[in-house]
């Protein structure tokens, strides 16, 4: 297929390769020269708009940060709806609200232009191998069309629901993962100030309902060694639970612990961690203790 991808950052470029190995004609646009230059060295045309990239293309990829970014580059002045042809496709990869993302569905079908919703989970290193997890909404005829495209960039597919559901999984996703995230740091630095060892903490919670991935998988991998190298930087998270805070308001519901995890985002933020990892959220509790949260390097085997 002719695919079009704008937004070739940490997650959207290796996505962006893995459809151009996926044997697809690609073409791209980000506001990153350096990114386009990644991506037309392995193959890919550039553009300088995103209406050059509706034109070149039959189905367009979106990969951006915030909703109002999709809502510009899908149907501003300059946008991919500009230049699609009708019969065309756009499919959103971005983590957006449900509701921005009906509405811009509903713009491009009076267009002609049929509209899949697809936020991803994992990691970076899942969009380098293509192994990412695909939250999908959209027409279930749509959806068929759009999976030559998906499959490049992910193996684990769920049909969420009709337009708009799959940012729905994806926020509530996202807000349940972080709010995690945060309790752990928190109940971490607790433990490590009144004097516990953080390899005894892990032994004793594998066994009972502290249990969580966040503690087993994320956080060895980045928070205990100290590393807040970016990977889901702050600033991303800040707005994924943002968009969840907010939707549960627009259904008359206060997401307390939600605005909780919020506000400890909004706060590390604030301190210069916008762009880095949320791992800087233990490096804060840390620096405010007078501690670190470190696993004990691995004994050599005998």
């Amino acid at each position: 297929m002719k695919v079009g991808f704008i937004g070739l950052g940490v997650m959207g470029g290796p996505m962006a390769l893995n459809i151009l190995k996926g044997g697809h004609q690609l073409t791209v646009y980000d506001r990153s020269p350096e990114a386009i230059a990644r991506l037309v060295a392995a193959g890919a045309r550039a553009t300088t708009s995103p209406r050059e990239v509706g034109a070149a293309s039959e189905i367009v990829v979106t990969m951006l940060p915030e909703p109002q970014h999709v809502e510009q580059v899908v149907l501003g002045e300059n946008g991919v709806a500009a230049g699609l042809a009708r019969g065309g496709m756009v499919i959103d990869m971005s983590t957006i609200d449900p509701v921005t993302s009906q509405r811009v569905g509903r713009a491009l079908k009076e267009l002609g232009i049929a509209m899949v919703d697809s936020p991803v989970g994992k990691t970076s290193e899942h969009a380098v191998s293509g192994t990412l997890t695909l939250m999908v909404g959209g027409e279930s005829a749509d959806i068929e069309r759009a999976m030559p495209v998906l499959k490049c960039m992910g193996t684990d597919t769920f049909l969420c629901g009709g337009p708009g559901m799959g940012h729905a999984m994806k926020i509530t996703n996202n807000l349940l993962a972080t709010t995690i995230m945060v309790a752990d740091t928190e109940v971490l630095a607790i433990g490590i100030k009144a004097g516990l060892k953080l390899e005894l903490m892990m032994e004793v919670m594998k066994t009972t309902m502290a249990f969580n991935h966040q503690l087993y998988v994320a956080m060895p991998k980045k928070a205990f060694i100290g590393d807040d190298s970016p990977g889901f930087m702050v600033k991303l998270a800040g707005k994924d639970v943002r968009l969840a805070v907010e939707l549960a308001r627009a259904y008359g519901f206060d997401a307390l612990v939600g605005r909780a995890a919020q506000e400890s985002l909004e706060r590390a933020a604030k301190l210069g961690y916008a762009e880095r990892d949320t791992a800087a959220l233990m490096k804060i509790r840390e620096d405010e203790l007078g501690i670190q949260v470190r696993l004990a390097p691995a004994q050599p085997a005998a």
